[in-house]
């Protein structure tokens, strides 16, 4: 069974940064994909980043101010927040699939099999 641990939310203010982290029982390199995603309050879920076989992309949103990264020798993925705002609001959550598809690049939410709990980062002042 594949777990994925999300750490490293907390509160922070207006053009500060957070590094988030994801730690999977295993090797991401196993992943076809993983992704980050967000629930903003009183909105849907969104897509944050996502790393595929095929590429990494960006919500345009985020593009220039967030990075994703991946580290094999600790089983983790980050997404560091710069400059964060305000509507970076919402719990940000990790997925990974091992499902091997067609496209390049995932996504689609639904199409991740393993989620972690998720970790609240609020941007206040």
């Amino acid at each position: 069974q594949v777990q994925l641990v999300e750490s490293g939310g907390g509160l922070v203010q207006p053009g500060g940064s957070l590094r988030l982290s994801c730690t999977a029982s295993g090797s991401f390199k196993r992943f076809y994909s993983t992704g980050w995603y967000r629930h903003p309050p009183g909105k849907q879920r969104e897509l944050v980043a996502v790393m595929s076989s095929g590429g990494l992309d960006y919500a345009e949103s985020v593009k220039g101010r967030f990075t994703f990264s991946r580290d094999d020798a600790k089983n983790t993925v980050y997404l560091q927040m710069n400059s964060l705002k305000p509507e970076d609001t919402a719990v940000y959550y990790c997925a990974a699939t091992r499902i091997q598809y067609a496209q390049a690049i995932v996504y689609d939410a639904t199409e991740y099999d393993y989620w972690g709990q998720g970790t609240q980062v609020t941007v206040s002042s």
